[in-house]
């Protein structure tokens, strides 16, 4: 590693971390250039132990102890400069410690993921990064193989995201399907039924559902708000509904992917 100690903010190598806004950072750092963020020692580890490159790291004095063996192997500049320069750039306190702009893997295909799987989970255009991230770390603590993702869900390497999930959004294995009408004949060809948490008249309680679970499931999740699309719902092989009390209809999103993934764990 390359430890350069900076004063001013002229070095053009710092604009991956410049405004890191949750606005700026989606619009502009992760999708246009092929980025994501790990903030933390915690998440830089674990993003490195599952084999993803660094391009650079930008930390506090302080931290540099502590940052320097997870890069033993990495010949990349680690940016070390005072607080309030630091802040100035991002737009934010750096109270976790360090930033670290990796390299995004490429995406695998669907029908990697489901080969050797028997629980995954789907989410549907989920654009909260906050939920996305619980989801993945309900998906990490109680077992399921791999989540697929919506051409218009949210990021799960966007910075809220992983920070949320607890790093594990870089353990848990992903990739985007492509839309429905491809994607439910992926699913069927791969040997998953699909069962779609909804409200609906003809909905199936999820205890009930759980007795007779098959040996491979995809657990659909949908959006804040409005739900599964009318399209997901149709190709949802049963429609499936936590029994609620005391006149609740429903719990949020990712609230009800931990439970689900309680009651439909392999046994």
């Amino acid at each position: 590693m390359q430890v350069i100690r900076i004063t001013d903010l002229d070095d053009g190598r710092l604009d991956d971390y410049a405004r890191l806004t949750d606005v700026a950072l989606r619009r502009v750092s992760e999708p246009a250039g092929g980025l994501y963020i790990a903030e933390s020692t915690k998440v830089m580890e674990r993003a490195l132990r599952a084999g993803h490159r660094p391009r650079s790291v930008l930390l506090q004095e302080k931290w540099l102890e502590d940052v320097s063996p997870l890069l033993e192997d990495h010949d990349v500049p680690v940016f070390v400069g005072e607080p309030a320069l630091l802040e100035q750039l991002t737009g934010f306190h750096l109270h976790r410690g360090a930033l670290a702009a990796m390299h995004r893997p490429p995406l695998a295909d669907p029908a990697e993921l489901l080969a050797g799987a028997r629980r995954v989970v789907i989410l549907e255009d989920i654009v909260d990064h906050t939920n996305v991230g619980a989801i993945f770390r309900s998906v990490a603590g109680l077992g399921a193989d791999a989540v697929l993702i919506t051409p218009r869900c949210a990021d799960p390497l966007y910075r809220r995201s992983v920070r949320v999930s607890m790093g594990t959004v870089l353990q848990v294995p992903w990739t985007r399907l492509p839309e429905w009408d491809v994607a439910s004949g992926v699913l069927r060809n791969a040997g998953f039924e699909t069962a779609a948490l909804a409200l609906a008249d003809d909905a199936v309680d999820l205890d009930t559902y759980a007795r007779t679970a098959p040996e491979r499931l995809a657990i659909v999740l949908g959006a804040e708000g409005d739900g599964l699309s009318a399209s997901a719902l149709a190709a949802a092989d049963t429609i499936v509904t936590i029994p609620m009390l005391h006149g609740v209809d429903s719990l949020n999103v990712a609230s009800a992917s931990a439970v689900a993934l309680w009651e439909l764990r392999v046994r």
